[in-house]
């Protein structure tokens, strides 16, 4: 497995991490998700260690707290093995302050993550989303005092338009306090978005990236195609007011290179997937997801490999579409603003 710098930090992570979303399998979201429980959440976690996995991640939203839970119990005896990642913000509760990233929600909400994972500290805590509500500099403060307090090792964010973590790294700087050293994104074939403006800054400010739904929200797992589209019961479905929208036709031209590429080296789809984004800028990690050990499996396989100059350049190729105003102005600029990769 190999081992990558976590953004502007000394803390080194595996390129693959394993997301804990299908564990508990609470509400209707979840539920979709999977519905692991302990002992097959040990056995997952076997797996993972076996091939170097040593980082899981996780939020207090999943499952109202249950994955949190039943990851705290599958590591139990072998804590100091891995790091552990969860976030917070989103609603916990129905209290008028059980949401955001304010100073009371935040200790409440780390001292009950602490607990449920059944551990001293985390190794990684992360905003779940912006609160705009709340100043910055109270969320700064009050992560800098758990980072201060040895509860929390370092922090990050995730789902953040740039200008929020751009004034938040400031405001770190500004005061002396944490600075976020990772950004939790959404990040695929068919998802670019990351790379119009988030991309340029992470490599800016040494940001590093940790991908979530690296297929695309179940669409690159390769039982998607022209001849076989979205099933009329499938998860997708059942998660469809979470997950961005694509347009099938695109959907299916990459797949069909996907395909292509898969004939050509024998990887799987999903294998391919991964592995261009493990070769990306800023991309640090990429948290892989799976219901079953087969999943899992197949996805670490994504690792130890890479894809050639020539498959990359096709992949890119496919994907390629038209930049939101102002980047595609600036690509007629690159002579003195160039951009981290060609879209």
């Amino acid at each position: 497995m190999e081992y990558r710098q976590l953004g502007y930090s000394g803390l080194m992570v595996p390129v693959l991490s394993f997301g804990t979303g299908t564990f508990g399998g609470k509400g209707e979201l979840f539920k979709a998700w999977g519905e692991t429980n302990v002992k097959e959440a040990s056995r997952l976690i076997d797996i993972c260690l076996e091939h170097g996995v040593n980082f899981f991640d996780t939020a207090d939203i999943y499952s109202t707290g249950a994955s949190e839970e039943i990851l705290g119990a599958a590591l139990k005896g072998r804590r100091e093995k891995v790091l552990i990642a969860t976030k917070a913000t989103f609603r916990f509760g129905e209290g008028v302050n059980n949401v955001g990233s304010s100073r009371y929600h935040l200790i409440e909400s780390c001292e009950a993550s602490l607990k449920r994972l059944g551990t001293d500290h985390i190794d990684l805590y992360q905003m779940h989303g912006f609160d705009a509500t709340t100043p910055i500099d109270e969320t700064l403060r009050a992560l800098d005092n758990l980072v201060q307090s040895g509860k929390v090792r370092y922090i990050g964010c995730s789902n953040f338009s740039g200008w929020h973590l751009m004034k938040s790294l400031s405001i770190s700087e500004k005061y002396g306090l944490e600075r976020y050293i990772s950004y939790q994104a959404y990040y695929s074939l068919i998802g670019r978005d990351y790379e119009a403006e988030l991309m340029p800054l992470a490599i800016d400010q040494r940001i590093g990236t940790m991908v979530w739904s690296p297929l695309g929200w179940g669409r690159l797992t390769g039982k998607i195609d022209r001849n076989n589209p979205i099933p009329a019961v499938s998860r997708l479905h059942a998660t469809a007011d979470f997950g961005p929208p694509v347009d099938n036709e695109f959907l299916f031209d990459v797949v069909d290179v996907l395909k292509d590429i898969s004939k050509e080296t024998g990887k799987t789809i999903p294998q391919i997937s991964i592995n261009w984004l493990l070769q990306r800028p800023t991309v640090a990690n990429v948290i892989i997801g799976a219901r079953d050990e087969k999943q899992l499996l197949d996805n670490l396989g994504a690792a130890g490999w890479k894809l050639s100059d020539d498959h990359i350049k096709r992949l890119d190729q496919v994907t390629k579409r038209t930049l939101p105003y102002p980047y595609w102005h600036q690509r007629g600029f690159e002579e003195r603003n160039p951009y981290p990769v060609a879209y």
